[in-house]
């Protein structure tokens, strides 16, 4: 469940807190997959190195 809350509050923050990164409407999936990716490797990164 805080997983799931955790991947909701980082989808509310790109999706509505920063509008910057999504000027071009087609690229709206593309930068929020981009964030989750990248999200993702550094939670992986930590989770190893840590």
């Amino acid at each position: 469940m805080l997983g799931f809350a955790a991947g909701a509050m980082i989808f509310v923050v790109v999706e509505e807190l920063i509008p910057e990164s999504q000027r071009i409407y087609e690229n709206i999936d593309l930068v929020t997959m981009s964030t989750m990716a990248g999200f993702s490797v550094m939670m992986i990164l930590d989770v190893a190195l840590g």
